[in-house]
Parts: structure tokens; C-alpha cells; sequence
């Protein structure tokens, strides 16, 4: 038992890295996606097409291959940065680029009503956005966003490969100190799952708020 015990300091030190990458992750990814959200439904060809090649760009590619070119490739151009910002920031984009598509499917799946009476009430387009289409396309965000939250957190596992020493890493260093791989990565599993399950928690709280308002 006492050995079990032993695992969870380093382990937890590796979770504390990986809710960093998490949330900072998801703090820049919600203002991407819906700033490209919106912009696929622009008006504007040019908008349309800046947020289309940033959404199939980051779709369309693998997570690890754009971690290992923003860290590996971009200093031979004379950028280097910091592999934890580059992890936060590459799994942002990444989740970004998914939530864009969640945000475009909730505001088209507005009533086309909605916006011809805010027109009758003479509102503007971004009155109109951000009073009649926003808050009645948020809900239906929120169940795929909570999805993508969780894609995110176990997306943060990939970062062990560019130096990282997330939760994960955590697990393969003790793992090879130890040789203990069973109760090793069952506490890690626990550690994933414990997680997930409070985000899910946080997402059907919010569900709940907004269906009461």
C-alpha cells in the first residue's frame, strides 16, 4: 500500500501540468472557435475563406504532426518557442478548428424567423448576432463542446513527445524507474477519467442553467 502511495507525488505533479496545457488550451480555443464559427457564416468572401483555410488546415492534419512541426520545424526558420506554449497553443488551434464547426452548425440551426424579425425591429447585424442569434445557438453548443473539451484533455497526452512532463510522461518515467506498469497506469487512467468526469459535470450544470433561462 505504501508503495502505491509513493506513485501518486510525481503522478499528481504530472496532472497539475496537464490541467495547465488543458485549460489554458481551452481559455484560447472558445474566442477561436467562435471567431471562425462566425466567420464561416460572414457575408464577406474574403472572411469566409481566412477561417475555411484555418478550419481545414488544423482539421484536416494530425494533432502530433503540427506539435512536432511547431516545435521541431518552426526554429529552423528562427522561431523557437517554449514546448509548453507551443503544446497550449497547438492543442488550441487544433480544438479550435472543431469548435468552429460547432459554432456555424448552432447559429445556422437558428430559425431564419429569428433574424427577419429583428430585421422588422430595425436591429443591426451585430445586434442581431449578439442578441437574438448568440443566445439561443449557445445551448446548442454546449453538448459538443463538452465533447471537444474532453478530446482536448486527452489530447494533452501527445505533448509527452515534444519534452513534456505531463501526466503521461509522469507515468512513462515512473514506469521505467519501477517496472510497476500495471498499478502505474491504472492510477493514470484514474487520474484521466476523474477529470473528464468533472468537465462533463461543469458542462451539465451549464446545460441546466441555460435551460432554465
Amino acid at each position: 500500500m505504501d508503495d502505491l502511495l509513493a506513485l501518486f507525488p510525481p503522478l499528481l505533479e504530472g496532472l497539475a501540468v496537464t490541467l495547465q496545457i488543458t485549460f489554458g488550451a481551452a481559455v484560447l480555443a472558445v474566442p477561436l472557435a467562435l471567431a471562425a464559427g462566425m466567420a464561416r457564416t460572414s457575408r464577406l468572401r474574403a472572411v469566409r475563406a481566412v477561417s475555411t483555410v484555418y478550419v481545414e488546415i488544423f482539421r484536416g492534419t494530425s494533432a502530433l504532426v503540427q506539435l512536432f512541426w511547431f516545435y521541431y520545424v518552426l526554429p529552423m526558420f528562427g522561431l523557437r518557442l517554449p514546448a509548453l506554449l507551443v503544446g497550449i497553443v497547438v492543442l488550441a488551434a487544433n480544438a479550435g478548428a472543431y469548435g468552429a464547426e460547432v459554432v456555424r452548425g448552432a447559429i445556422a440551426a437558428v430559425p431564419p424567423g429569428q433574424r427577419e424579425a429583428a430585421v422588422a425591429l430595425n436591429l443591426t447585424a451585430s445586434q442581431t448576432l449578439r442578441r437574438i442569434v448568440l443566445p439561443q445557438a449557445f445551448p446548442a453548443m454546449l453538448p459538443p463542446a463538452g465533447n471537444l473539451m474532453i478530446e482536448l484533455l486527452k489530447n494533452t497526452a501527445l505533448v509527452s513527445l515534444i519534452t513534456i512532463t505531463d501526466l503521461t510522461f509522469r507515468g512513462q518515467l515512473l514506469r521505467s524507474e519501477t517496472l510497476r506498469t500495471t498499478e502505474i497506469f491504472v492510477v493514470v487512467l484514474l487520474l484521466y477519467f476523474a477529470v473528464a468526469l468533472l468537465m462533463t459535470a461543469g458542462v451539465r450544470m451549464l446545460e441546466r442553467r441555460f435551460r432554465i433561462r
